[in-house]
């Protein structure tokens, strides 16, 4: 079935450029789809991706909250070590000591801002004219 709908959208040419392997904006014809699975292991509990450093994470995080807060939010690393010293200021987050490393590894690879298009390309060598009133 899933194949069915994705040669029907493909075939009526509207796959986003998000979904295109090496887009050309300029040339809509010339996109391949790609279609981007989700092929990352969750934990069931969390639904956070598994992975080496997921137990610490859950140890460290979801003590506090719901694992929902960190599945709603993409920063960078910076963006997510200053939301960790955020919590320790305000909420009495405890030090994360060594542990902070493998926090920050879990949450930069898989809870990063992703690119995405969203906007077309600013519009180059625009030729402006007055216009006449009557």
């Amino acid at each position: 079935m899933m194949k069915i709908l994705l040669v029907l959208v493909a075939g009526l040419g509207m796959v986003s450029p998000i979904f295109t392997k090496n887009p050309d904006i300029k040339n809509p014809a010339s996109q391949v789809a790609v279609v981007a699975t989700d092929t990352l292991k969750k934990d069931v509990q969390t639904g956070l991706v598994d992975d080496e450093n997921l137990y610490m994470v859950k140890a460290q995080c979801t003590s506090c909250h719901s694992s929902k807060l960190i599945l709603q939010n993409r920063f960078t690393r910076d963006g997510w070590k200053q939301k960790i010293r955020w919590m320790q200021a305000k909420h009495n987050l405890w030090e994360l000591g060594d542990t902070e490393k493998q926090v920050l590894d879990y949450l930069e690879k898989h809870y990063a801002p992703t690119a995405s298009v969203a906007r077309r390309a600013p519009l180059k060598d625009i030729k402006w004219y007055k216009l006449e009133q009557e």
